[in-house]
């Protein structure tokens, strides 16, 4: 793509977030609900029977606490921070060290659908309506490397962050 190009790019892939962060906030008690009934369902594959009380609250609470902070990703005042501050190559590098699952070809992939569905000259009401199918084809931004990799290693340790990411998927569609 041409230097003109990528403004239309970086334009969609702005609007992308903007909108996913409308429909979470628009959503946030739905989101609290979500999360509670995901937790329950998991904990009881887990087949922890004393998973009550302090315990569930922790989990509970972490999920929450990971929900504003994925919340706070996609917030337009925010995600310019996020992409902007310092070099992509550096973040993606401590992406891949910090997080438990590899998000690699997911961010490819929507990288790949923004790149195909920018346009030149995009008016307000098309980045809108090409933010919403970007949503529709892919979903939440990496939602669906955490649910993959958790199916296929499901553990304590990675369930708040599996809690989030399904219940955000419930929440934007």
């Amino acid at each position: 793509m041409k230097r003109k190009d990528m403004d239309e790019v970086k334009l969609l892939l702005n609007a992308y977030y903007e909108v996913l962060y409308g429909r979470l906030e628009a959503g946030k008690d739905l989101l609290a609900g979500s999360i509670e009934k995901v937790l329950q369902g998991e904990i009881v594959k887990f087949g922890v029977e004393d998973f009550a009380g302090e315990k569930y609250a922790a989990y509970r609470d972490a999920c929450l606490a990971f929900a504003d902070e994925r919340m706070e990703t996609y917030n337009p005042i925010g995600v310019q921070y996020t992409f902007d501050r310092i070099g992509a190559e550096k973040a993606r590098e401590l992406e891949l060290q910090l997080d438990w699952y590899d998000s690699t070809a997911e961010f490819e992939a929507l990288m790949a659908a923004v790149y195909a569905k920018a346009e030149p000259q995009m008016t307000e009401e098309r980045i809108q309506n090409l933010a919403d199918e970007l949503i529709s084809e892919v979903g939440a931004f990496p939602d669906r490397s955490i649910i993959s990799t958790y199916r296929a290693g499901p553990g304590l340790g990675r369930l708040p962050d599996y809690v989030v990411a399904v219940a955000i998927e419930e929440i934007i569609t």
